[in-house]
């Protein structure tokens, strides 16, 4: 079922138009978020839409258009059939509220409040919201007995400071500290992040402290001390859109489990039995997480390993052989192929064990590293490890996964089946830090761990949103934390070459 965004302006007698109206959209990396496009020729005595003749229709996800920042597609026109026409969507995100900003207060000759000593100041900045109510944005520390202080410097982020609005109106107000809690006013002042934004070329933003009963009741009041903004630096966050429309591609691994715990692949049991019409669990998985990788990825080759069998020619046991036994070159063309590889490889190998996952996270990891020293954000890593069982070898394991975290990648394993899964989530660091057997802590969280069980009855989409939701964040912490920026778009397109 389509429902209507929203539409574009009309532009008369023109065959190529450039339109102007802006389609605003929330973007949600692990949901497949289809879009249509459709375009009508209103004539001039036109009666609204029916009357319009539709000139073409395309069908894109909204993955594909930020991924490649410009996308172009042809025009499809009744039938399906390709037209001369083409629709070219431009994204752009709609950011600025990400970033921090870092700001230093101090003041000078504010009011004295107390008799035996010096006034006790701090400082309170409160957002005035839209329906006019306030919210505590920062409270300063008290400096006691001072009547010109010095505050700290202190972070906030532009959302929490004015919403991302510059000219949002924030109330400040110093205040006497009491110890009884009764503290006791000094004076206050409007501003904006507009204003305050001068101080970042090392220019001072001053505004006077004022007590609106003092200048109601003393004549020659001029205020209760002077607030001063001595400095104010904004601190870029970038976000995953950032990385994905500078170039970053996603480049997507799938581990298949081969053991024997499986069951015979010729009997109707098992969990890789192939049956014409329904998809087993692995291949549902498989294509659900791989339907939203693949947009991200601009080559659509994508290697998939085997682990836990015995394969031809000898019939040794294998933690990570090539699923369509080409180990010079593991790719398969787009999800499609992953699925043909995995199912022609199904009747050559002979299904053994144990279950060990530490070789293939390895394998990745090391082509992560590899990516890792370029000191640019062109690649990350997304491995899908698809098991029916717990792990043997859960050292190793734990050792891969904080090796892996300091690297360029993710891993999402998904449990296949009905085994008891207990063991596994502990690789999942939700509930507590994974650390390797000599104690070294993974540097950040970067496994996911569900049972497929758990979305039986759910749609493929809800598993993949389950596994895929925190990547973003992953990509992001993994960038920031190393301080690599995105490519500017003109940077990346010189240097990236496609696949095809």
């Amino acid at each position: 079922m389509c429902l209507q965004v929203d539409r574009t302006e009309v532009i008369r007698s023109c065959i190529n138009p450039t339109f102007s109206k802006v389609f605003t959209l929330d973007f949600y990396f692990e949901e497949v978020q289809r879009l249509r496009y459709e375009l009508y020729d209103i004539s001039s005595s036109h009666n609204g839409m029916r009357e319009a003749d539709c000139l073409g229709a395309t069908e894109c996800t909204l993955g594909q258009i930020v991924s490649q920042r410009k996308f172009t597609k042809a025009l499809l026109k009744q039938g399906n059939t390709v037209g001369k026409s083409s629709i070219t969507i431009t994204a752009e995100e709609l950011t600025g509220n990400n970033d921090y900003v870092e700001l230093s207060f101090s003041a000078r000759k504010l009011d004295d409040k107390d008799f035996f000593s010096k006034s006790d100041p701090f400082l309170e900045i409160y957002r005035v919201n839209d329906d006019n109510t306030q919210q505590l944005v920062h409270r300063t520390e008290t400096v006691m007995n001072n009547l010109n202080p010095i505050w700290k410097t202190f972070k906030t982020s532009l959302n929490s400071l004015c919403s991302g609005d510059h000219e949002r109106i924030l109330k400040c107000t110093v205040w006497d500290w009491d110890s009884n809690g009764k503290h006791d006013f000094i004076g206050e002042f409007q501003a904006t992040f507009k204003e305050m934004r001068s101080a970042m070329d090392g220019r001072q933003v001053q505004w006077e402290c004022i007590n609106p009963k003092y200048k109601v009741k003393k004549k020659n009041y001029k205020n209760s001390g002077i607030v001063i903004l001595n400095q104010c630096k904004i601190i870029k966050m970038h976000s995953f859109l950032d990385y994905i429309m500078g170039g970053c591609q996603i480049q997507f691994t799938v581990a298949i489990d081969f053991t024997a715990s499986n069951g015979d692949p010729r009997n109707s049991c098992s969990l890789h039995y192939i049956h014409p019409y329904q998809p087993n669990e692995y291949l549902k998985a498989l294509v659900a997480v791989g339907e939203i990788c693949q947009d991200y990825d601009s080559d659509k080759m994508f290697p998939a390993f085997g682990f836990g069998a015995r394969i031809p020619p000898d019939f040794k046991v294998s933690h990570d052989f090539a699923v369509n036994f080409n180990e010079d070159n593991p790719e398969c063309a787009g999800i499609q192929g992953v699925v043909e590889a995995y199912q022609n490889c199904l009747p050559k190998i002979q299904l053994y064990g144990p279950t060990n996952i530490a070789p293939i996270i390895q394998k990745v990891a090391n082509f992560a590293s590899e990516e890792m020293h370029t000191k640019e954000a062109m690649q990350y890593f997304i491995l899908l490890i698809l098991t029916d069982g717990v792990i043997t070898d859960m050292a190793d394991t734990r050792e891969a996964i904080v090796h892996a975290s300091h690297l360029p990648m993710s891993v999402i394993i998904v449990g296949v089946g009905n085994a008891d899964f207990t063991d596994m989530e502990m690789l999942d660091g939700d509930d507590g830090i994974l650390r390797s057997p000599k104690g070294e802590p993974v540097l950040r969280d970067i496994v996911q761990f569900v049972p497929f069980r758990n979305f039986k009855h759910a749609s493929p989409a809800a598993l993949a949103k389950s596994v895929l939701a925190e990547v973003p964040n992953q990509v992001v912490d993994y960038y920031n934390s190393k301080g690599i920026k995105p490519k500017c778009p003109s940077e990346y397109e010189s240097s990236r070459t496609f696949g095809h």
